[in-house]
C-alpha cells in the first residue's frame, strides 16, 4: 500500500490547543484568583467512562485547571441526576460540566443534559447550545466537541469550506448533526446521509468533505472517495479502526485523519478549550486571544 494522504494529526494539534489553554487559564488565575474548573459527573462504574473521566481530568490538570469528579451511584434515578447536576450549576467555583454519557438505562439522557445551564454547556450536548450552532450565534453556546475538533483541524490544515461539498454520514445530536451546521455555516454545501440513504456509495463519491460517523468499522469504502478529497473519520471501534477502510481511502484522498490520534484528540482539547473560554466569560476577563 503506498499512502499519498497527508495525515491530519490530531495528536500533534491537540497539544497545541492544550498549551494555549494552559497560558489562558493562567491569565485567569492571575486577573481573578479564580482557577477555571471542569465539573465530571460519573454515573456508574462503567470502565470505560471511568477511563474517559480519568482523561479528561489529567488534561485539565495539565493546562492547569482544576477537575472536580462526580462519582454517582449507577442505581440514581432521573430526577437525583438532575438535582445533583443543578448543584454544579448553582456552584460560582465551577465553569463547565460534563455529563460522561452513556447514562445507566433507568436515567433519561436528554432531561439530564438539559439541567446543564447553557453557560456551563462546554460539551455542547443541550438543545440550547444546539440551536446556537444551528442558528450560527457566536458567543451563545458551545459547539459539541468532537465536530468543533473538527473544524479546528481543517482550519490547522488551511481547508476552507466554502464553496465545497460536503457529505456528512451519521446524524447523532452529538456528531452528525452539528458538524453539518457548522460545515454549512462555514458556506459548504452539506448533506447528511444515514441508514436509509440511496446510493450511498455514488452520494460519497461526489464529497470534496467527507466526514464519517457512523460507529461501524471500516464503513467507508476506499472507492467511495472522491480523488483528492478530505476525510475526517469520528469512528473509532474495537480494535483501534475507524469507520473508514484506511489504506485504501489514503491512496485516494489528499488530508485523511488517522485512527487513533486524529479526531479523538482533538475532542477533549477542544473541551478543555471551551471551559477556559467559559471560565473568562463568567469571570468577565477579556480575552485577546
Amino acid at each position: 500500500m503506498s499512502e499519498t494522504a497527508r495525515l491530519m494529526d490530531g495528536k500533534a494539534l491537540s497539544q497545541k490547543v492544550l498549551e494555549q489553554s494552559a497560558v489562558r487559564t493562567a491569565r485567569i488565575k492571575e486577573a481573578t484568583g479564580v482557577t477555571p474548573a471542569l465539573a465530571t459527573v460519573l454515573v456508574g462504574d462503567d470502565p470505560a467512562s471511568a477511563t474517559y473521566v480519568k482523561m479528561k481530568g489529567r488534561r485539565c490538570e495539565a493546562a492547569g485547571m482544576r477537575s472536580v469528579r462526580c462519582e454517582l451511584d449507577a442505581n440514581l434515578t432521573t430526577e437525583q441526576l438532575v438535582q445533583e447536576i443543578r448543584k454544579l450549576a448553582d456552584d460560582p467555583a465551577v465553569h463547565g460540566i460534563l455529563l460522561q454519557h452513556p447514562v445507566p438505562d433507568q436515567i433519561d439522557e436528554r432531561a439530564a443534559f438539559e439541567a446543564i445551564p447553557g453557560h456551563k454547556d462546554v460539551d455542547g450536548v443541550t438543545i440550547a447550545s444546539f440551536g446556537a450552532i444551528a442558528f450560527d450565534l457566536p458567543g451563545s453556546g458551545y459547539g459539541s466537541c468532537t465536530p468543533a475538533g473538527m473544524m479546528t483541524l481543517l482550519r490547522e490544515y488551511d481547508v476552507d469550506p466554502k464553496g465545497l461539498e460536503a457529505i456528512v454520514i451519521g446524524r447523532s445530536p452529538i456528531v452528525g448533526k452539528p458538524i453539518a451546521m457548522m460545515l454549512l455555516a462555514a458556506h459548504a454545501t452539506v448533506t447528511i446521509c444515514h441508514s436509509r440513504t440511496r446510493d450511498l456509495a455514488d452520494v460519497v463519491r461526489r464529497a470534496d468533505i467527507v466526514v464519517a460517523a457512523v460507529g461501524r468499522p471500516n464503513f467507508v469504502q476506499g472507492d467511495w472517495i472522491k480523488p483528492g478529497a478530505v476525510v475526517l473519520d469520528a469512528g473509532y471501534n474495537e480494535g483501534n479502526v475507524g469507520d473508514v477502510d484506511f489504506g485504501p481511502a489514503a491512496e485516494r484522498a489528499s488530508m485523511i485523519t488517522p485512527v487513533p490520534g486524529g479526531v479523538g484528540p482533538m475532542t477533549i482539547a477542544t473541551l478543555i478549550d471551551q471551559t477556559v473560554t467559559a471560565a473568562a466569560r463568567q469571570l468577565g476577563v477579556e480575552e485577546s486571544m
